[in-house]
């Protein structure tokens, strides 16, 4: 039986609905046809990105007035500081893969509370799979409890990261022989770890709050640890919302990926 920590399955109950009504309007807008530019940063987006931005920040603000919103299609302001919690959206994750109809793509929102993830969901709607965790009460895929994996070695691991980055020549350390796979949405990255069907997922370039909030809590409600790869835990509703990197990863190969991290600086 599916269990939830009580304090927060309102807000669970409220975002995983949202989550689902944002992909199936997903899926409309993209069988009716994309409109598609680029940001100043030269990534896509889509009119889809913003039409679910705006039902998600309708659906969860008007349930939850009080709290803060932070979305990567909505202008950041100072206002979300000052909130005890807030909702962290990203609309679409794994934009291209939405765009070139291949399932790689979810929806993740988050709720957080003093800077720590209380209640998540990462809704993949192309693969019918529903990530769910609140603080304290576990974390669900399909209602169905998930737990990362028991792997004890780097050797033949399964891991979402750039081959070619920890390949290359820049480690101290050498890397064993690993497995490499690439998912393009980094919140279904994490909560295939979470899931255990890999057993870590590495990126040492700064990473939006929006991104990985959901993934946070999922992947540690699951057993998995989480953190920039000096090992430093996260803290989310900061003033400049990106985290310097990604380390997901099962429990024991964790500090095995952070010792061979430790030597490249962090990202400002």
């Amino acid at each position: 039986m599916t269990t939830y920590n009580d304090n927060f399955t309102q807000d669970l109950n409220l975002i995983r609905d949202a989550a689902r009504a944002a992909g199936d309007l997903a899926l409309a807008e993209r069988e009716r046809g994309l409109k598609i530019w680029s940001k100043p940063d030269r990534s896509p987006v889509t009119h889809a990105d913003e039409a679910v931005d705006a039902l998600l920040r309708d659906i969860l603000l008007a349930a939850r007035p009080d709290y803060g919103w932070l979305s990567e299609e909505t202008p950041d302001g100072p206002d979300r500081l000052s909130r005890e919690r807030l909702f962290i959206v990203d609309p679409i994750d794994g934009t291209v893969a939405y765009m070139k109809n291949t399932p790689w793509w979810c929806i993740p929102i988050a709720v957080v509370e003093n800077g720590v993830p209380v209640a998540a969901v990462i809704h993949a709607p192309a693969l019918d799979e529903t990530f769910v965790a609140t603080r304290g009460g576990g974390a669900f895929l399909n209602d169905r409890p998930i737990t990362a994996s028991d792997v004890t070695t780097l050797d033949d691991a399964s891991v979402l990261a750039d081959a070619r980055l920890l390949e290359g020549p820049i480690w101290p350390e050498p890397w064993p022989v690993m497995r490499f796979e690439k998912r393009n949405a980094i919140a279904y990255r994490m909560a295939l770890v979470a899931a255990g069907a890999f057993d870590a997922a590495i990126a040492l370039t700064p990473k939006w709050d929006w991104d990985i909030a959901a993934g946070a809590l999922i992947a540690e409600e699951a057993g998995a640890k989480v953190s920039d790869h000096h090992g430093r835990p996260w803290l989310f509703n900061r003033p400049d919302p990106r985290q310097s990197s990604l380390i997901c990863a099962a429990p024991a190969l964790h500090p095995l990926i952070v010792r061979r991290c430790a030597p490249i600086p962090l990202a400002n």
